[in-house]
C-alpha cells in the first residue's frame, strides 16, 4: 500500500516539473495541452490521496543516516482532512483557468507551479519527519512566488513586484526561524520523527529550554498562518495575485501554518507552548478585530477577502490557544472551513474581476440577483458562512473555539481566555456588517447594466461543489470533527501530563 502514498507524491511532483521545463511555448494548443495534463494529473492524485486516506499506509525508510533523517509518511485524523481538500482545490483551480486562462507568461509554466504547490502541500500533511516537513513546507514557496511575480495582476506593475517581494522576505523570514527552531527541538529531543516528538511530550526538555524552542516556532509558523501583526504581506499578494493563486494560498498554503504549530508545537512541547498561549491566543483576537474592521472600510473586494482570512485565522489560534480537545477540534475544523469558504469566495471575486475589469466596491455595478443568479447565489452562501451563519461551515469551527476559550485548560489563564472569548464574540459581529455590506453593494438592489454574462461550464462547476460542500459540512460538521477526534484526544492526554 505504501506505493499509494509515493504515487500520490511523485504524480504532482513529476509532472510539474515536466510542465516548468518543458514550458516554452505560448500557443493556444499548448495551453490547451498543459491544462489537459495537469487536469489528469490533479485527479489521478487526487484518486490516490483518497485511496492513501482509507488504506493509511506507512513509510519509512533512511534518507540521510548520519543525521538521523528519514523518508517518513503517513496519514492520521489530522492531516486526513487537509489532504483532502488540498487534492480536491488541486483539481478546482485547474477546471475553473479552462475558463480563466492565465495570463503573463506561458501557460504550461503556470500549470506546472500549480502541480508542485500540491506536491509540496500534500508532502507537509504527510510528512512525520520534521526535518522532511520543513523541505516539503519549502517547496511551495517558490512556484507560489512564480504565480504571484509573474502571473498576477499586470495592471500595476510596481504593486505587482511589492506583493511578491514582500512575500519572499516574509516567509523566508519565517523559515529560518522555523528551521532553527526545528533543529533545536531534534537537536534536543534526540529525534526528528513526529510521532516520537508527540508521545514524549517535552520529556527530558527543560522549561526554559520549551519556551525557547515554542518561541521560534510559533513566530516562524505565525508568519505562515499570518498572525497579527506579522500579517501585512498577505492582502497585497492576493490582491495580486491570479485567482489560483489566491484560492491556493489562502486555503492551503495558510493551513500548513496552523498545522505546524500543532505537530510541532503543540504536540511536542506543551509546558513551552502553555507559557506562551495566552499571547498567542491574544495575538490571534487582536487579528480577528483588525482584518474586521479593515474589511468593513476596504473597498478592493479580493483585499477585503484576505483581510478576512486573518481575522478567520484569528478563530484557529485561539482554539488553539485553549489548551483543550474542543480547541483543538474548533481550529482543525475552522482551517477546513476557511479552505473551502475561502476557495469559493476567490474563485467568485476571480470571475467578478474578470467580468468588471477590477474589483473596486466603489464602482457601481449591476447587481448580482439581477443579472447573474448563479454568481449571485455563490456570493451569498460564501458571504453568509463567512459571518458565521449557523448551518453553514463557518459557524461550527468560530463557535468551538469561542467556547473552548471561555473554558480553557486548567493552565491557562481563565480570566484573560474569557475576555479574548467575549472579543472574539465582538469579531463575529464585525464579521456580519463587512458580509452585509459587500452583499448589499454587489447583490441587492435592481441594476442590470453593464450586464455581464453568469457563471457557466467549469466555472459554475467549481462555485457549485463549493457552495455544496459549505453547505453539506454546515449540517454535518461530524464529517470532520469525528475524523479527527481520536487523534486530537490523544495529544491532548498527552499534554496535560
Amino acid at each position: 500500500m505504501v506505493i499509494l502514498l509515493i504515487a500520490a507524491l511523485a504524480v504532482p511532483a513529476l509532472t510539474g516539473t515536466a510542465l516548468i521545463v518543458g514550458g516554452r511555448d505560448s500557443s493556444t494548443s499548448s495551453e490547451g495541452n498543459a491544462n489537459l495534463v495537469a487536469l489528469a494529473a490533479s485527479i489521478a492524485t487526487a484518486a490516490l490521496v483518497v485511496a492513501t486516506v482509507i488504506a493509511r499506509p506507512v513509510m519509512d525508510r533512511p534518507w540521510l543516516p548520519a543525521l538521523g533523517v528519514k523518508w517518513q509518511f503517513s496519514v492520521d485524523g489530522i492531516s486526513a482532512p487537509l489532504l483532502l481538500l488540498t487534492a480536491a482545490l488541486g483539481i478546482a483551480v485547474v477546471v475553473h483557468a479552462r475558463s480563466y486562462p492565465p495570463h503573463g507568461g506561458s501557460s504550461t509554466t503556470f500549470y506546472g507551479c500549480l502541480q508542485l504547490v500540491e506536491f509540496g502541500a500534500l508532502a507537509t500533511f504527510l510528512s512525520r519527519d520534521a526535518v522532511v516537513f520543513f523541505l516539503s513546507f519549502e517547496v511551495v514557496l517558490i512556484p507560489m512566488w512564480m504565480l504571484i511575480s509573474r502571473y498576477g495582476d499586470s495592471h500595476d506593475l510596481a504593486a505587482r513586484s511589492d506583493a511578491s517581494g514582500r512575500f519572499v522576505l516574509y516567509t523566508v523570514l519565517g523559515s529560518t526561524l522555523m528551521l532553527v527552531g526545528i533543529l533545536t527541538l531534534v537537536q534536543a529531543s534526540g529525534t526528528a520523527n513526529l510521532d516520537d516528538l508527540a508521545k514524549a511530550h517535552g520529556a527530558g526538555l527543560e522549561r526554559p529550554t520549551q519556551i525557547i524552542i515554542a518561541a521560534l516556532l510559533l513566530v516562524g509558523l505565525g508568519i505562515k498562518i499570518p498572525l497579527w501583526p506579522l500579517h501585512t504581506w498577505l492582502p497585497p499578494a492576493h490582491t495580486i495575485a491570479p485567482t489560483a493563486g489566491s484560492v491556493l494560498l489562502a486555503a492551503v498554503l495558510l493551513k500548513m501554518g496552523t498545522y505546524g504549530v500543532v505537530r510541532l508545537v503543540i504536540a511536542p512541547l506543551p509546558i513551552g507552548f502553555g507559557a506562551l498561549a495566552p499571547v498567542f491566543g491574544a495575538l490571534g483576537v487582536v487579528g480577528i478585530l483588525w482584518g474586521g474592521l479593515a474589511c468593513l472600510v476596504e473597498n478592493d473586494l479580493k483585499r477585503l477577502i484576505a483581510y478576512s482570512s486573518v481575522a478567520h485565522m484569528g478563530f484557529v489560534v485561539l482554539g488553539l490557544s485553549s489548551g483543550t480537545t474542543v480547541g483543538l477540534q474548533a481550529a482543525l475544523f475552522a482551517n477546513v472551513a476557511h479552505g473551502v469558504v475561502s476557495a469559493l469566495l476567490f474563485f467568485l471575486v476571480g470571475g467578478l474581476k474578470e467580468r468588471w475589469g477590477s474589483a473596486d466596491l466603489a464602482t457601481a455595478r449591476a447587481a448580482l440577483r439581477e443579472v447573474s443568479p448563479r454568481l449571485g447565489l455563490a456570493a451569498v452562501v460564501g458571504f453568509a458562512a463567512s459571518l458565521g451563519l449557523p448551518g453553514l461551515v463557518g459557524f461550527w469551527g468560530e463557535f468551538l473555539a469561542m467556547y473552548a476559550a471561555w473554558s480553557p485548560a486548567p493552565d491557562r489563564p481563565q480570566g484573560l481566555m474569557r475576555v479574548l472569548a467575549v472579543v472574539a464574540v465582538t469579531g463575529t459581529a464585525v464579521a456580519a456588517g463587512y458580509s452585509l455590506r459587500v452583499l448589499r453593494l454587489i447583490w441587492s438592489g435592481d441594476r442590470t447594466s453593464p450586464a455581464h454574462a453568469d457563471a457557466h461550464g467549469g466555472e459554475w462547476s467549481v462555485l457549485a461543489v463549493l457552495v455544496a460542500a459549505v453547505l453539506v459540512l454546515g449540517v454535518a460538521p461530524g464529517l470532520v470533527l469525528n475524523t479527527t477526534i481520536k487523534d486530537v484526544a490523544s495529544i491532548t492526554a498527552e499534554v496535560s501530563r
